[in-house]
């Protein structure tokens, strides 16, 4: 039985420990495995990752062009057609009953719906996005799809602008500026003549 007393490290994992500065018989003295002077040899000298000694590094030496799709990707919460059977006739299957019954974990952009496996039974499936053989088996059961539609973020300019729902009349009309007087021909030809004169 193990105790505290007669516990032992498991074979193979203490390692001889690595003394330094004992001497050039040793195998690690003068130098103590450090080598001669350098960057390297000081006590806390320590290069990061990259660092080509002040030259251009290769991260930046290399060209970088395109457009990269990486920030604007979506990841979808999947499920199949198969994980969807055990659900009892005329269900209404969103993404908050599946993460009720924990088939769903994690943070994601939605639902989406594949068509992996065989639906015998009619089911109400709402879903940010599904397959056309998932669409076309869901409807072959008798069932219905109905796709969720985000709001599009309204920036500071769309917050200014009157939205397509608000009646043309709530929008203030654009003040006009007076316009300015024209000065009639008949008033500047008589000014011309009485100077002549």
């Amino acid at each position: 039985m193990i105790r505290l007393h007669n516990m032992r490290p498991r074979r193979g994992s203490p390692h001889r420990v690595k003394r330094l500065g004992c001497g050039e018989s040793s195998g690690h003295g003068k130098t103590s495995g450090k080598g001669h002077k350098g960057q390297k040899a000081r006590s806390g000298g320590s290069i990061r990752l990259g660092f080509e000694g002040g030259q251009m590094p290769l991260i930046r030496r290399l060209p970088k062009r395109g457009f990269n799709n990486a920030a604007f990707h979506k990841n979808y919460a999947i499920v199949n057609l198969s994980d969807l059977a055990s659900f009892k006739e005329g269900t209404v299957i969103n993404e908050q009953l599946l993460r009720e019954k924990k088939m769903l974990r994690g943070n994601g952009d939605g639902l989406k719906i594949l068509g992996d496996g065989e639906l015998k039974h009619a089911l109400t499936i709402e879903a940010d996005k599904i397959s056309a053989s998932a669409r076309e088996k869901i409807e072959k059961a008798g069932g219905t799809v109905t796709l969720r539609q985000k709001a599009a973020p309204q920036g500071p300019r769309d917050a200014e602008q009157p939205s397509a729902s608000e009646p043309a009349e709530t929008a203030e009309p654009k003040k006009k500026k007076p316009a300015a007087k024209k000065k009639s021909p008949a008033k500047s030809t008589a000014k011309k003549k009485t100077r002549k004169g």
